[in-house]
């Protein structure tokens, strides 16, 4: 959830550290620092706060020198956001310095054991013990003493390290947190993610495990911990300069949602060849797939919502039990899996550290991992029996808009894909699905030429201290996703609840002005849903209904109401959950609230 960017070359390096982390900000942090070796000593600048502070205390990058340099954005886990624990930290001595993502688990044995040495800290971070223990072992060799350091450490890290003594170089090491390494020429760069570095180049390598890369001016040379070295296949960027830019709108996050039907366009089309569902990616066989007693879907956030709509879906049309897990708690519960276990893990960034803990445990029990994800060569693709790809390109807000309606569309695609293999869905029924599928950017986009009415009615309802969603089957799995939301980015208080729960206690929460968003497409139970409705209106309750256009119904029973186009209801949520995100960013907008950058969130949440 940290960024780290770094920069050797023959230009100054202060510059482009700050672009670098300005890039990355959408991963969430609460102080950024770089440091810069100007030839004779390291030269350390950092401050707590948003990167502004950081620019306008270096100068914008003028009042530093040096063309070897790292920087960091710190997302707080050991120690509050303060100057002194921000990144990037040095040794006891100044001579070397270091820039980190994850956690080191044993970090407190490793300081006082240091600390007994005479070795003095300054911050209260995890991070200092690996400046530290660099400088306790190195008798002139940088590297020996990376890897004897690396011997040391327990938990995850991606580590950008800089010496006095090394004035030439950049070791750059990854274990469990992303890491890519971008090559120019006559300068090389590191970096937590692409956009960092996109503006400079387009070639990178990405970092494995255990794997070190040494970077010079003229080249990078990545070995193992054993220095062997490891020849590594250079990767080219195809994306746009311009999709990690906001193109002329207000903030990223809204951006994403307009972008919504393209990036389900590029995740189903490929997909799709003379009529069939055509997965490449998946090495099951339909023998394997008939084997399986149930499915477990792993994940945390909105991509846990997902799975919730994923339960539904494929319950309805593989006739198999499944269970949406929230990955965090999985594997605390001593979950019952094994070979007879279809195990799909859903994540955006792919290193989700719950979601990444939870996939091995699973697959310690003999389950057949399936992984969505949307960045290629992530921890958790990598870990997987099968990966599919979202291509949903780089998502920038934090709060999650198209990756979640692309993780959707996976999720289609397995379940018409999955369904013909085991012969629980008609011919017939499989063109209508794939019809359905094929037509749902197009019905996405008449949404969003309506978003004018989402902003008239986030105009009258943003000043709500309370809001409440309410649905029923599928509308309920809906509901999760527009209730979070809702709440990470205007930090409104807001709650979900499955519509039929609500007379078990919720009800006596409703009073006169209560916010009440009634979800109610999924057409077998609408009339349930209404009465639910009325429920909540008899006790004062405000209430914004989202229906399907056919069913103009609940135009009597709702103060305001929003209709979408009609679909097969297992894809009604995809259109469904356009409105409320375009609410959810309209009365953030109004509140005055950061939209990309909401507090305490970050968008790849690296650590457990």
């Amino acid at each position: 959830m940290c960024g780290i960017v770094g920069y050797i070359g023959y230009e100054q390096a202060a510059p482009f550290l700050l672009k670098g982390l300005e890039k990355l900000e959408y991963r969430g942090y609460d102080s950024a620092g770089i440091c810069l070796n100007d030839g004779q000593k390291l030269v350390v600048r950092k401050a707590k706060g948003k990167l502004q502070e950081l620019k306008e205390l270096t100068g914008y990058g003028k009042n530093v020198s040096g063309t070897v340099g790292i920087g960091h954005t710190r997302w707080a886990t050991h120690g509050e956001p303060s100057d002194v624990n921000a990144h990037p930290h040095l040794s006891d001595s100044c001579r070397f310095a270091v820039v980190h993502n994850g956690i080191i688990e044993n970090y407190l044995q490793l300081k006082e054991y240091l600390t007994s040495k005479g070795m003095v800290f300054r911050s209260k971070t995890d991070t200092e013990v690996i400046a530290q223990l660099i400088e306790y072992y190195y008798h002139g060799d940088l590297i020996d003493t990376v890897i004897k350091v690396l011997s040391k450490l327990e938990g995850s890290y991606a580590l950008g390290v800089i010496s006095q003594e090394n004035p030439n170089e950049i070791i750059a090491v990854r274990k469990e947190s992303p890491l890519i390494i971008g090559l120019g020429e006559n300068e090389n760069y590191i970096a937590s993610d692409v956009p960092a570095i996109l503006a400079k180049t387009r070639r990178i390598y990405r970092l494995e495990n255990n794997e070190i890369a040494i970077l010079r001016r003229d080249g990078v040379k990545i070995i193992n911990t054993d220095r062997d070295e490891v020849h590594k296949q250079e990767e080219i960027i195809n994306w746009d300069i311009n999709a990690a830019e906001k193109g002329g709108y207000e903030h990223f996050m809204f951006k994403e949602i307009m972008e919504q039907p393209k990036a389900i366009r590029d995740t189903v089309t490929p997909r799709l060849k003379n009529g069939r569902v055509v997965l490449d990616e998946i090495s099951l066989t339909p023998e394997q797939l008939r084997s399986f007693r149930k499915i477990n879907i792993l994940a945390c956030g909105s991509a846990y919502h997902v799975g919730v709509v994923a339960k539904y879906v494929f319950e309805k049309l593989l006739r198999i039990p499944v269970e949406a897990d929230l990955a965090s708690e999985f594997r605390y519960r001593d979950p019952i899996v094994d070979e007879k276990t279809l195990t799909i893990v859903i994540s955006q960034s792919g290193e989700t550290a719950d979601t990444k803990e939870a996939l091995k445990e699973a697959k310690r029990r003999g389950s057949h991992v399936i992984s969505i994800v949307n960045v290629v060569g992530s921890a958790i693709a990598c870990e997987s029996d099968d990966v599919i790809y979202t291509w949903a390109g780089p998502e920038i807000a934090v709060a999650t808009t198209k990756a979640y309606s692309t993780q959707l569309a996976v999720v289609y695609l397995l379940a018409i894909h999955f369904a013909e293999l085991l012969g629980t869905i008609t011919e017939e029924d499989y063109q209508n699905y794939i019809g359905e599928l094929e037509a749902l950017p197009s019905k996405i986009e008449q949404i969003l030429q309506n978003e004018k009415q989402v902003q008239f009615l986030a105009s009258k309802l943003f000043h709500s201290k309370d809001v409440f969603f309410i649905g029923r089957n599928i509308d309920y799995a809906l509901s999760l996703e527009g209730s979070l939301k809702l709440k990470e980015i205007s930090y409104i208080h807001s709650e979900a609840y499955a519509a039929g729960e609500l007379k078990h206690g919720t009800i006596s929460l409703i009073e006169k002005g209560t916010l009440v968003i009634a979800l109610a497409t999924h057409e077998p139970l609408i009339a349930k849903t209404i009465s639910n409705i009325q429920e909540v209106q008899t006790r004062g309750a405000y209430v914004l209904c989202l229906a399907c256009e056919d069913h103009r119904e609940v135009e009597s029973v709702a103060q305001s109401t929003i209709f979408i186009p009609k679909a097969c209801d297992m894809m009604l949520p995809s259109l469904a959950v356009v409105p409320l995100q375009l609410f959810a960013y309209y009365v953030a907008s109004l509140k005055g609230c950061d939209i990309d950058k909401p507090r305490n969130l970050a968008k790849s949440v690296t650590v457990e």
